[in-house]
């Protein structure tokens, strides 16, 4: 399967200031993402997608592609399909977006997103366990799965029998076109969760469900200091990831 993989990475992060460039571990938190993504070796190119050079600089030297798009986008989503709509990148059915704060993503989730792909869904991604203390937790996203293990609703509300969504996504070049070039829909708007959309458009979400929960990605200055904390003890801390947060 031809995959390209696209790192979206927005610098104006209103959380975390100039988040990419955080230092974890003594390197740029972007430079981390990209030398964690390049172990799963998907066997195409890796991107980062960003709108501001000196996060483009932030990876030189490590054999990945740093492309400067519009600083307009709304999303990773929109980030990532601009990425893929390039010319150089146009031969590639199967496109992979991590988030720009994801060092700790797991292969399996990554892994799992392509393999429902190559099984026929539109766009594919991942969810872990989900505590029961977080089933409140709207921080927390949830997804609910069929029997066929299809998405069938996203939320961020009290939903005690779903599962967490780890924010990974392998999707269908047309997919991927058609997600982006369609209006927000109403749900969309209501749940501030931008893969409802494809839901309500009759896509098929396929969903990959590791065994453990997920990693944290990193959205505060408490996150860095827990990553860097982990990376110190050469091992992850085992915590609760967030869910999917928008853009990096």
């Amino acid at each position: 399967m031809h995959v390209l993989c696209v790192v979206p990475a927005r610098l104006g992060c209103t959380r975390l200031h100039h988040k990419p460039l955080r230092l974890l571990a003594g390197q740029p938190l972007i430079r981390r993402v990209a030398e964690r993504v390049r172990e799963f070796d998907l066997g195409g190119p890796l991107v980062v997608a960003t709108d501001d050079r000196r996060v483009a600089d932030a990876v030189r030297g490590l054999g990945v592609h740093a492309v400067l798009t519009s600083p307009a986008h709304r999303s990773g989503t929109e980030r990532v399909a601009e990425v893929a709509r390039r010319a150089e990148f146009a031969g590639f059915d199967v496109i992979v977006n991590v988030q720009g704060d994801e060092p700790f993503v797991p292969a399996a989730a990554v892994t799992g997103a392509v393999e429902r792909i190559a099984r026929g869904d539109d766009i594919g991604t991942a969810a872990a366990p989900l505590a029961p203390e977080h089933a409140a937790d709207p921080s927390k996203v949830k997804v609910t799965l069929n029997a066929m293990g299809h998405a069938v609703s996203f939320t961020r509300s009290f939903a005690p029998s779903a599962l967490h969504h780890v924010g990974v996504y392998a999707y269908r070049r047309d997919a991927l076109l058609r997600w982006v070039g369609s209006k927000p829909v109403p749900e969309e708007m209501a749940e501030s969760l931008e893969q409802v959309r494809p839901l309500a458009l009759g896509m098929t979400i396929g969903v990959a469900v590791l065994d453990h929960e997920a990693l944290p990605g990193i959205d505060t200055e408490d996150d860095l200091a827990l990553a860097e904390l982990s990376f110190g003890a050469g091992v992850p801390l085992s915590a609760h990831r967030r869910g999917d947060r928008g853009e990096a």
